[in-house]
């Protein structure tokens, strides 16, 4: 059988290229694709051909074709149904971190059955719900604490309405953009621009992936508090304000990433069941503000680019594609 499968293939190109897929053989699954999501934050690095060479081999998502820098078949967040495969699983809604790609071939263990009553086309926020609980993981916080979110994308989105949902905490999504504001208030935070943000948090997360939101960051921690800085760089580099307040504060900064589970939960869980968990958490209609309008998968390398490259400010940060 045949499929297609998005290709990056130089800076700011992508293609499709047809593919032949593997028939599955025993404890295999045959999954073809009904919506997927592309990140806004690792994908527009990857699609520059910006991933440092000495990442290459720790940013290989599952299945991934190809070599950084190019040409790659990339990408972690594919919700589908299987068609072929244990009795358990066929004609199943499931979610897999495999690149975008119209139909695959994987192992059974490799893909997570979608709860009953979660749409297909939220639970492409698996992989984003996935990081971001890891990142609560990370952080810690407690009930009634006064917390902030540094980005409001995607992730810091999801952070913020996790965050939200523990008694008594005041959560506030700080964003350059105004039109982040409906949104975060949906999932039950606050907002406010950088300049009106208030500070002595007890705890912050940083994820706009920019040197001014990681200033921000910093400036609005508490003394002795902590910031979880979820933001990737790829190869650029990023200054920051050490001195004065960072110091005299005895602030700390906690990288969160989700390759590993946190080390507070570790011990107990392995990537499989935060997965699960993570889709499960997404039995939540408010999070549908999170979506935008999707693109047709056979659109996506005249369009891709272009999307990659606008404003992150958008009112709907999850870009999403549906295939026919």
């Amino acid at each position: 059988m045949q499929a297609k499968a998005l290709w990056y293939v130089a800076p700011g190109r992508a293609e499709l290229r047809e593919e032949a897929i593997a028939e599955p053989a025993a404890g295999d699954v045959r999954v073809r694709a009904l919506f997927g999501a592309i990140s806004r934050g690792t994908e527009p690095l990857v699609c520059d051909g910006k991933v440092p060479p000495g990442d290459f081999e720790r940013m290989r998502p599952p299945f991934m074709g190809g070599a950084f820098p190019f040409p790659v078949k990339y990408g972690y967040a594919t919700v589908g149904r299987v068609e072929v495969g244990p009795a358990t699983l066929r004609d199943r809604i499931v979610f897999a971190l495999h690149p975008h790609q119209s139909l695959f071939t994987v192992p059974a263990d490799a893909v997570v059955p979608v709860p009953e009553g979660i749409p297909p086309a939220r639970a492409v926020l698996a992989a984003n719900m996935e990081t971001a609980l890891n990142a609560l993981w990370d952080g810690a916080p407690g009930p009634a604490d006064r917390i902030a979110v540094v980005g409001g994308g995607v992730v810091g989105l999801l952070v913020a309405r996790l965050a939200a949902r523990l008694p008594g905490t005041k959560v506030t999504v700080v964003d350059i953009a105004p039109a982040r504001a409906e949104c975060a208030r949906a999932l039950g935070a606050c907002f406010a621009t950088p300049d009106a943000a208030r500070g002595d948090c007890d705890l912050v997360f940083h994820a706009s992936a920019t040197g001014a939101g990681l200033a921000t960051a910093l400036r609005l921690a508490g003394e002795e508090a902590t910031v979880i800085e979820l933001s990737w760089y790829g190869a650029g580099e990023v200054a920051a304000p050490f001195g004065a307040r960072f110091h005299s504060h005895r602030l700390r900064l906690i990288a969160s990433q989700v390759g590993k589970v946190a080390p507070s939960h570790r011990p107990r869980w392995s990537h499989t069941r935060r997965l699960a968990a993570a889709l499960a958490l997404l039995d939540d209609a408010a999070l549908d503000c999170l979506l935008a309008p999707a693109v047709a998968f056979e659109d996506l390398p005249a369009r891709l680019p272009a999307i990659l490259a606008l404003d992150t400010g958008a009112p709907c940060p999850l870009i999403r594609y549906v295939v026919d």
